[in-house]
């Protein structure tokens, strides 16, 4: 059993010839709604994957609230540790260039309501063995709590240190497991690394250190990652991508499906990274989450 505690949002997505430079204006050529939030969108990647998904987090009471859950609600995820709260839900403003190539800005709304309480309150309905998910698009507190009461309660916790924030480096370490990009990876590390080899190198040598298992996504570079002494890298599925948002979130949801089934930690993490590569290849962050028939064709 997986649960993700996380953002639900409401994705207002634009697309352009390319993105503006800052105090630019461009023009763009499409406007789409989706459902989105890290901590959706992840639950989504893990559902579509085969988990069993229990989703916790809030929405507001606006119109948007119950789009941002129909994706959700439709895979079948168990949505009753999600509540209703006054005021509007989370909402992210997405700018999609011709190459796949995205920026966004992100508004908590009810996201910034979920508390230190309501975290550790989804986390002590787990049990020892079950897999938590979590992110960085709510309260650190509720993040803190979360990864706490995990680790009382032998549930093995995965932390996407993403967006990144100034609470990275208080929260990271509470993790059984950490996803992270190149950026939000040299935050951790200290260190810019500029190729794909010196992010394994730089990755091999703080896990010698910490002995913290993680991974590090890294585009059409592929993925790279660290675990019980052993490090390993896998390559990228050749895509020509159509929209990235999606990507990551993808990644994440189907790597703590694949570890929650009991997949091998270099196995789950090269399905990972072919659903996350499919992701690329359609508009829209939930919209774009690949079905598990199709990661495996891919395999």
């Amino acid at each position: 059993m997986i649960t993700i505690v996380g953002s639900i949002n409401m994705d207002l997505i634009a697309s352009t010839e390319r993105l503006p430079e800052p105090g630019e204006t461009v023009t763009g050529s499409d406007f789409a709604t989706a459902p989105g939030g890290k901590g959706a969108n992840q639950a989504l990647a893990a559902r579509r994957a085969g988990a069993s998904v229990r989703m916790a987090g809030a929405v507001g009471d606006d119109t948007f609230a119950g789009e941002a859950l129909a994706l959700l609600d439709a895979a079948g995820a168990d949505l009753g540790a999600v509540q209703r709260l006054a005021g509007p839900t989370g909402i992210a403003m997405i700018l999609v260039g011709v190459d796949g190539e995205n920026m966004i800005a992100v508004i908590p709304g009810a996201n910034g309501k979920f508390s230190a309480e309501d975290a550790r309150a989804a986390v002590e309905r787990m049990t020892a063995g079950d897999t938590l998910l979590l992110q960085m698009e709510i309260p650190e507190p509720a993040v803190a709590a979360a990864l706490d009461a995990a680790r009382e309660r032998s549930v093995t916790s995965i932390l996407n240190i993403a967006p990144l924030t100034a609470a990275v480096e208080r929260l990271a370490p509470k993790a059984d497991i950490v996803i992270a990009n190149e950026t939000e990876f040299a935050r951790l590390s200290g260190r810019h690394a500029g190729t794909a080899a010196e992010v394994s190198a730089e990755l091999a040598a703080l896990h010698a250190r910490t002995g913290q298992a993680m991974i590090v996504t890294l585009g059409a570079d592929g993925v790279a990652w660290a675990r019980g002494g052993e490090t390993g890298h896998v390559a990228s599925l050749k895509v020509t991508p159509v929209d990235t948002v999606g990507a990551g979130d993808t990644f994440c949801g189907y790597l703590a499906q694949g570890l929650d089934s009991g997949l091998a930690f270099p196995d789950a993490v090269r399905r990972a990274a072919v659903a996350g590569a499919l992701a690329c290849l359609k508009p829209g962050a939930q919209p774009s989450i690949p079905e598990s028939a199709e990661v495996e064709a891919r395999l």
